[in-house]
């Protein structure tokens, strides 16, 4: 051994003579393991190599062992033997990759309790799941619209049966909802009911054909704007979702009469309609919807279709159910489809019908409107242009059950188509509506005597540009019940034409709404306070200009029922608005004596 360390010459192991001047000495010959110089020359090295470079060497080479190391396949088996609740919810925070493998375990794919491995594939068993989920809402718009989010929302709710109603509207341009995001909601809530898609076009088929077979419970399906959603989806749908019973369908254009027909034929529950702007939808789907479902279906609405005559005429023979209908913007339909409809007598129990937009409405379609359906209480007429007063005038003579009658941009209605219905609907009429009826204005026209119309209690006129004092006056003889009065924007309304109305209410103005009345002043504001302030509920003077602070002081002493007070645009000043804010303060402290008088008794 000594002759080692003191070996020495040419086959040195360091070229430039010993590394220690005394190799004999432990303590340096020990140090060897902490670092050596292996190529010092005459200068001392700047480096020096941890002499444990063999073990980082060899910890890099061994493979970290870690759970994240599994495949899905064994991570899943792994994960679908979680009980239900918490601890599936704080597994799925762990990582998008195990958020994304818990939403995509089915329902019978989850291992029973007490289970060796087993599936649980017992039909229609929901062990796992309450039946909470019907009270449970979600909504997701704009960049919130995601894959992960509706995944975090299946895992979340489904230990208490998953959502009753799901939203999507919108949907993120980078990380939308996919098909994916779909499949997750199908596996997580079985108890779905209500669910709805609003300008999605990163989904198609498949993730709605596994919406169906994941929720049989569906109720309500809203698809609007979705592009790549084709009539597959709705034979799915009607096969899978018995229980549906209200189908919206708006700019679809892959939809269309197969669909239609398969809904008809397999859903037995549809109860409501609604087709908007599917350009693939026609005549045939409408009366094959019609003709399977007539014996249950009750609202039907057709928007913005190529249907012809014959839809009417089929919705006028099998709508033996149908209480609410809505017709809008049909240009390929005639006046003979209006007639065949009406004059079918299939719409024995229609009771609201809404007309928009049919270039083919006449008058001659109209009374056999008012003939075949004789228990209409709601009628809405918008953008009609062959309308005129006789058509009016022969359908309030035949449909005698008008309670609420609204007629929006029909300019051929005049004065005496207006007085026409109070003729004749005097007995039942309560609501009527007009809004930019340009043809109504005021005339010195002979009227025949008329009996008051004790029903009638709410009025609304707006941008009626003739509209004037004498229509109104005759109105406020006709209407002593009035209780809700609207009349914005005429401007030919003045104190001359309102007072009479005011004088002629028996039971006292509860809402008043005079927005853009630019001419209307104190002299008429006084008089509603003062008579009628016990009642006031509501008061609009929006642009009155003419209004001033008399009007607020009066108001401030006469209205304790006043909840919604609107006087912006008047010429109102901090006078006004000084004793408005006195009122409301010594108000509210008669409250807070009332209630703590109620409360020390």
């Amino acid at each position: 051994m000594s002759q080692v360390f003191s070996f020495s010459g040419n086959d040195d192991f360091c070229p430039g003579g010993r590394i220690y001047p005394n190799p004999k000495e432990p303590c340096l010959f020990l140090s060897l393991g902490r670092s050596v110089d292996y190529f010092s020359l005459q200068k001392r090295s700047r480096v020096s190599v941890s002499f444990d470079i063999n073990r980082e060497w060899f910890d890099e080479q061994k493979q970290e062992i870690s759970i994240e190391s599994l495949p899905d396949e064994c991570l899943f088996e792994i994960l679908r033997r979680l009980p239900a609740g918490q601890d599936r919810s704080v597994c799925a925070s762990v990582s998008k990759r195990w958020l994304m493998l818990l939403s995509s375990i089915c329902k019978n794919e989850i291992c029973s309790n007490g289970s060796t491995g087993d599936y649980n594939v017992g039909g229609d068993d929901d062990q796992g799941f309450s039946n909470e989920g019907y009270l449970l809402s979600r909504s997701l718009e704009g960049k919130k619209a995601t894959d992960v989010r509706l995944a975090a929302i299946a895992v979340g709710t489904a230990s208490r049966g998953g959502l009753g109603k799901l939203t999507i509207r919108g949907c993120n341009s980078g990380r939308g909802v996919t098909n994916v995001g779909l499949k997750a909601i199908a596996h997580g809530c079985p108890s779905l009911k209500v669910f709805s898609v609003f300008d999605v076009a990163t989904i198609d088929d498949e993730g709605l054909i596994e919406i169906a077979s994941g929720c049989r419970k569906l109720e309500k399906l809203d698809l609007c704007k979705c592009p790549n959603i084709s009539d597959k989806t709705l034979i799915a749908v009607s096969k899978k979702c018995p229980n549906l019973g209200e189908l919206s369908i708006e700019s679809c254009p892959n939809i269309g009469n197969i669909g239609l027909q398969a809904i008809g034929k397999l859903g037995p529950n549809l109860r409501s309609i609604s087709i908007k702007g599917c350009s693939g939808v026609g005549d045939q789907g409408v009366c094959g919807l019609l003709t399977s479902t007539s014996y249950v279906l009750s609202k039907m609405k057709l928007e913005s279709l190529m249907v012809s005559d014959l839809s009417l005429a089929t919705i006028g023979h099998y709508g033996f159910q149908v209480t609410d209908l809505v017709l809008s913007c049909l240009p390929n339909v005639s006046e003979k489809g209006f007639w065949v409809m009406g004059n079918s007598r299939g719409l024995q129990k229609l009771n609201s019908i809404t007309i928009e937009g049919c270039q083919g409405l006449t008058d001659t379609g109209i009374e056999a409107i008012g003939k075949g359906c004789p228990n209409v209480k709601n009628f809405q007429l918008r953008k009609c242009a062959f309308l005129s007063d006789k058509g009016l005038v022969s359908f309030t003579r035949a449909s005698l059950s008008i309670e609420s009658l609204q007629l929006q941009e029909c300019h051929r209605i005049t004065q005496i188509g207006l007085f026409g219905v109070f003729f004749h609907c005097a007995a039942k009429l309560k609501v009527l509506t007009l809004i930019s009826c340009y043809g109504i204005k005021d005339l010195n026209a002979d009227l025949p005597a008329m009996s008051p119309c004790e029903s009638f209690w709410s009025l609304t006129i707006r941008d009626c540009p003739g509209f004037g004092d004498a229509n109104l006056a005759l109105l406020g003889k006709l209407c002593p019940q009035l209780r809700h009065v609207e009349l914005s924007g005429l401007q030919r309304v003045t104190d001359a034409g309102f007072l009479p109305l005011l004088e002629c209410s028996e039971t006292g103005l509860t809402t008043v709404n005079l927005r853009g009345c630019i001419n209307v002043t104190d002299k008429v504001v006084l008089p509603i306070v003062n008579s009628h302030g016990c009642t006031r509920q509501v008061l609009c003077l929006d642009g009155c200009t003419r209004v001033t602070d008399a009007s607020t002081m009066a108001i401030a002493g006469n209205c304790p029922m006043l909840s919604d007070l609107d006087v912006s645009k008047c010429a109102i000043t901090d006078t006004g608005i000084a004793a408005l804010a006195a009122w409301r303060y010594f108000l509210w402290q008669d409250v807070y004596r009332f209630q703590t008088r109620a409360c020390l008794h």
